[in-house]
C-alpha cells in the first residue's frame, strides 16, 4: 500500500516545485520590467529637454563667472586627500584648499579656474590633472528668451532694469518687438506674475522712470516676435519650467 502511495506523493512534490518556480520567475520578469521602467526616467532629462534650452545652460555654464555663495568641486586624479568634493565660494570671493590656503576664485570661469589650480598645485605635485566642476551656480539670475540677439541667462552684478538686461543679451533682433516685452516674475504664486513693458517707449525717451522696470532675481523677460517666437510657442517648449526654476534658483 505504502509503495502504491510514493508515486503519488512524489508527483504532488514535483507539481508544486514547478508551480513555485514558475511564480518565482513570473516575479522575477515584473521586477526586472519595474526597474527596466524606473532607468529611462533618470537618463532621460536630458531627453525631455529642449534643444534651445540644452544650448542656453551649455553657453552659461561655459562663460559663467563665479562669485560669492556659489558651490564648486575641485579634484585631482590619484590624490584624495586634497580633492574637495564641494566647496562654497566665500563673501570675499575665495575658497579654501588645505595645500594652497586661501584662492582667489571670483570673477574666473571654471575653465580659467582650472588652468590656475594646475598651475598651482603643480608646485607640489608632479603633473596634477586637476577638474573643477561647478556644483551650484548661487549668483543672482535673470533670464532673457525670445527675439533677442542673444537669448540665454544674465548674471545680475549690480541692480537692472530691464533695458540693461535686454543690452547684456545683444538687444532685441530686427524680428522682436520692442513694445512687446512681458517679464515673468515669480514671487512664490502658483503662476508667475506677467508684467508687460513697452522697451520702445523708453528707447524713445516717451516713458516714465517707472516703466523701465527694475528687475529682480529669478525674473524671466521674454520678447515678443516672428522667429522665436510668439509667447506661447516660448512658454510651450520642453523644459520652459525647469528654465523658471533655474533661473529663480529653486
Amino acid at each position: 500500500m505504502k509503495n502504491l502511495l510514493l508515486p503519488k506523493s512524489l508527483k504532488l512534490v514535483f507539481l508544486l516545485s514547478l508551480i513555485l518556480f514558475a511564480a518565482w520567475s513570473l516575479a522575477s520578469r515584473t521586477l526586472a520590467q519595474q526597474t527596466a521602467s524606473l532607468a529611462p526616467s533618470k537618463a532621460s532629462t536630458d531627453e525631455t529637454l529642449d534643444p534651445f534650452f540644452k544650448k542656453v545652460y551649455q553657453d552659461f555654464y561655459q562663460t559663467y563667472r563665479l562669485g560669492p555663495d556659489d558651490e564648486i568641486a575641485v579634484r585631482i586624479l590619484g590624490q584624495p586627500d586634497y580633492s574637495l568634493e564641494k566647496t562654497k565660494v566665500s563673501p570675499v570671493g575665495r575658497i579654501y584648499h588645505p595645500l594652497l590656503g586661501d584662492v582667489e576664485v571670483a570673477g574666473l570661469t571654471v575653465a580659467k579656474l582650472t588652468e590656475k589650480l594646475t598651475s598651482d598645485f603643480s608646485q607640489y605635485i608632479l603633473n596634477p590633472k586637476v577638474s573643477v566642476s561647478l556644483v551650484e551656480a548661487n549668483s543672482a539670475k535673470i533670464g532673457v528668451l525670445g527675439d533677442v540677439t542673444h537669448p540665454g541667462i544674465v548674471v545680475m552684478t549690480r541692480p537692472m532694469t530691464v533695458l540693461e538686461a535686454l543690452s547684456a543679451s545683444g538687444g532685441v533682433s530686427d524680428f522682436g518687438s520692442k513694445s512687446d516685452v512681458t517679464v515673468l516674475r515669480q514671487n512664490g504664486y502658483d503662476r508667475p506674475q506677467m508684467l508687460k513693458v513697452n522697451v520702445k517707449r523708453i528707447m524713445e525717451g516717451k516713458a516714465d522712470t517707472e516703466e523701465n522696470l527694475r528687475l529682480q532675481a529669478g525674473d524671466t523677460i521674454i520678447v515678443h516676435g516672428n522667429t522665436r517666437k510668439k509667447f506661447t510657442q516660448i512658454t510651450s517648449l520642453l523644459g520652459f519650467g525647469q528654465f523658471l526654476a533655474f533661473v529663480a534658483g529653486r
